[in-house]
């Protein structure tokens, strides 16, 4: 059972974090602006900008998916099945959770899910 000052200190890291990934989303959303056809930036041509520009997509799905699954552990924060793996409902070690609080694996599940 995770203790109060562990769960506060989560918090705390969980808001900052989501707070990090929203900038992070806003920076990824300027970039990934339609390219016009005749936009050359900087040096870059257009095919080039193109390519980055579906980098940066791919980049801002991520970023997105990384916020909802923040949001979904803040919301978790307080309910008594919040720390525990989803597998195996073994407690995840509170160090892994200060690194990434969206974790609903322990290190065990997580290797055995990913091979």
């Amino acid at each position: 059972m995770m203790e109060n000052h562990q769960k506060a200190k989560l918090e705390e890291i969980i808001k900052a974090k989501i707070d990090e990934m929203k900038e992070t989303i806003s920076s990824y959303e300027e970039l990934t602006k339609p390219v016009a056809p005749d936009n050359a930036i900087g040096r870059l041509t257009r095919m080039e900008a193109i390519n980055s520009k579906s980098m940066n997509e791919a980049a801002l799905k991520r970023a997105k998916f990384t916020l909802s699954k923040l949001e979904r552990a803040l919301a978790r924060i307080d309910t008594p099945d919040f720390g525990l793996c989803r597998e195996c409902e073994e407690p995840i070690p509170f160090a892994r959770l200060m690194i990434l609080p969206e974790a609903s694996l322990c290190v065990r599940c997580a290797e055995n899910l990913s091979g």
